[in-house]
């Protein structure tokens, strides 16, 4: 079973404003209200491909009760702690000014909610996959990553990490199945700038050799690499399409690479499922139907081994 935790999942209410001007009032041309974090997002994807799973994280007010509303219609299974004071955050982003956002903050969480979630997350157990995804809220401790892999990992409990910087190379260490940086977090960790794939596969070696098992690097119109568990790497530049909406493709890569992986178990096609439901939901209003992510596999022109 595959199950996702997202520590401050929102409802984005996504908007089109035509001529946009500031300091004047604006009206929208379209509007459209998700449920999103990036847990949630993968959640989705691999519900849309038929995969069973559940969604963890924290719900607060009458926003949260939305959130769980919404995912739960969409034939996902839901287990969040009800968080006492303070609302689940509403993002608005704004279509028509390309990556224009407002995020909320989310509701404060203390640490009894906190554990809460851990006993919850106690129940999984040997070949369990969990998906951490997503920025922790300022009122978590930023070991929380840490803490559960720690926990759970004696389980035998399987992981899955798409985390910045700090957060991701901390966890390292617990050997997640796979993590997945794009490439201008990638070129973070080092200290360096990553523009082509060439460039990148060096740097997504060291973090397997730093404890990763598998790393997928999403690089939007540049395609993307992934550094597998057997040795081998694996590029493709990115699917021609219009993009439309880049929210939640990096996630959903995530969820078909997972989708692939356990399909088949084999590195090539776990990855270009990966690039074609990324690619697939940044082509589309919404996140990727398994019919769109099906028609964009068919045209990827497998690179094969670097």
């Amino acid at each position: 079973m595959i199950y996702t935790v997202t520590f401050n999942p929102s409802l984005d209410y996504i908007v089109s404003v035509e001529d946009f001007k500031l300091g004047l009032t604006n009206r929208t041309s379209s509007e459209l209200m998700l449920p999103g974090g990036k847990g949630l997002n993968v959640s989705m994807v691999l519900r849309n491909l038929g995969i069973e799973n559940t969604a963890f994280g924290f719900a607060a007010g009458f926003t949260g009760d939305e959130i769980i509303r919404r995912i739960e219609e969409r034939g996902i299974r839901s287990n969040f702690i009800q968080v006492g004071s303070g609302i689940s955050r509403i993002n608005v982003k704004l279509k028509s000014i390309d990556g224009t956002e407002i995020n909320g903050c989310g509701p404060t969480i203390c640490a009894e909610e906190i554990d809460q979630l851990k006993e919850k997350l106690d129940g999984l157990s040997e070949g369990d996959i969990l998906v951490l995804a997503g920025s922790i809220p300022s009122s978590i401790p930023d070991t929380i990553y840490s803490e559960l892999m720690e926990r759970l990992g004696k389980r035998g409990v399987v992981f899955v990490v798409d985390a910045t910087r700090e957060l991701l190379v901390s966890v390292l260490k617990y050997h997640p199945f796979l993590v997945k940086p794009n490439h201008h977090e990638l070129g973070e960790i080092f200290g360096v700038q990553l523009s082509t794939r060439t460039e990148v596969i060096p740097y997504a070696k060291k973090l397997r050799e730093m404890g990763a098992e598998n790393v997928l690097v999403s690089m939007a119109g540049e395609g993307a690499v992934l550094a597998a568990a057997d040795g081998s790497v694996y590029e493709t530049a990115a699917p021609k399409g219009k993009l439309i909406n880049g929210v939640g493709a990096g996630d959903s890569m995530v969820a078909g690479f997972l989708a692939g992986w356990m399909e088949k178990k084999e590195y090539p096609h776990a990855f270009y499922m990966g690039v074609a439901a990324g690619s697939a939901s940044a082509f589309s209003e919404q996140l990727a139907t398994k019919e769109e992510i099906a028609a964009v596999y068919q045209q990827i022109e497998w690179e094969g081994k670097v």
